[in-house]
């Protein structure tokens, strides 16, 4: 009976140290991270990471916040929750519990996911870390592996937000014949590094393609996120403080709004809201916010019209669609913020 109790003690003080362990951790990153301006270039922010980790990543300055997001209602309840258990890691450690660290976010192109990465980290206070394909994968054997070694090693005594963008690049299926065993050996390098990753340093990856995710990859992420085209619900929303900012009558209603940009993605429904403020503002004043909504539309009408050829992957694309887009836009944000 003794030896249990002294056994049991030793658990509750291990419990104990580790949690102090990583709350001051936690501390330390976010005193970092408040001397930093979030509008920071690469390069500043890079001098604070080690050499051998700088050159794995590069930052997203993270600025969006969870309460100027338009979601959808489960993905909004899931983010706040799993937010939530972050802010009070402290009170569930003292239950001997962790909070959930590691999501992965599924849905098609150009609906926020990126966004929602730079959510996470704003709201955690914590700097987030965008991995570099192009430096972690190598072609020699066993280099991506160890690369991708030394940036968990580092993730895990620093917390942060890891990124990983388009994550299907290195979570593919094992059982894909047409892999080679370089890749194979990545994942099953990645698995074991997520298992041993502490909560304090939290793993985001998102993909379009969740169908080519190894299946022991899915078993590492304890929240996952559909990130879908928006809603006629989300487009109403959207609409409405996106009117509110304009200052003026847009000339049409959320409703109708919501028709007109049905099917489309976040990010071609940003694409509007900023022509139409590049609008008013070249116009300088010559233009009403009615007039400049009704020209965008009907730009946006003769586009959609626009023959189709092939693209670059073979899907069938408009010719407007055919332009080269940035990497990745926020399509979630509220205009109203």
């Amino acid at each position: 009976m003794a030896t249990q109790n002294v056994r049991g003690d030793r658990r509750a003080m291990q419990r104990t140290m580790d949690a102090i362990i990583s709350d001051s951790q936690r501390s330390t990153a976010q005193a970092s991270l408040a001397g930093f301006d979030r509008g920071l270039s690469h390069a500043a922010i890079q001098e604070h990471l080690p050499h051998l980790v700088s050159e794995l990543v590069y930052d997203i300055p993270a600025r969006r916040r969870l309460d100027e997001m338009v979601l959808q209602p489960d993905l909004l309840v899931d983010l706040q929750e799993f937010l939530h258990e972050q802010a009070q890691a402290s009170l569930l450690r003292a239950h001997s519990l962790e909070p959930r660290h590691t999501v992965l976010m599924v849905g098609p192109p150009g609906n926020g996911k990126t966004t929602l990465a730079e959510v996470i980290a704003t709201e955690l206070c914590l700097p987030l870390l965008f991995v570099r394909y192009d430096s972690i994968v190598d072609s020699f054997l066993g280099e991506t592996s160890n690369r991708l070694r030394r940036l968990i090693d580092w993730a895990s005594l620093n917390p942060c937000v890891l990124f990983f963008d388009e994550f299907d690049t290195v979570g593919k299926e094992r059982s894909d014949a047409q892999e080679t065993g370089e890749i194979k050996r990545v994942v099953s390098t990645l698995l074991m590094q997520m298992d041993r990753l502490p909560s304090h340093a939290v793993v985001v990856c998102a993909t379009n393609h969740p169908e080519l995710l190894d299946r022991a990859v899915w078993r590492r992420f304890q929240v996952k996120l559909a990130v879908n085209r928006p809603s006629i619900e989300q487009l109403e929303a959207w609409f409405q403080q996106f009117s509110a900012s304009l200052g003026g009558n847009p000339g049409i209603s959320a409703a109708e709004f919501a028709q007109q940009m049905r099917g489309q993605n976040m990010s071609e429904v940003e694409d509007f809201t900023l022509d139409v403020r590049r609008q008013l503002v070249l116009a300088q004043g010559r233009l009403t916010a009615s007039e400049a909504v009704n020209k965008v539309l009907s730009r946006m009408h003769r586009r959609l019209r626009a023959p189709a050829h092939e693209g670059d992957n073979g899907d069938t694309v408009s010719v407007a669609k055919a332009r080269k887009r940035p990497a990745r836009k926020s399509a979630t944000r509220s205009e109203g913020a």
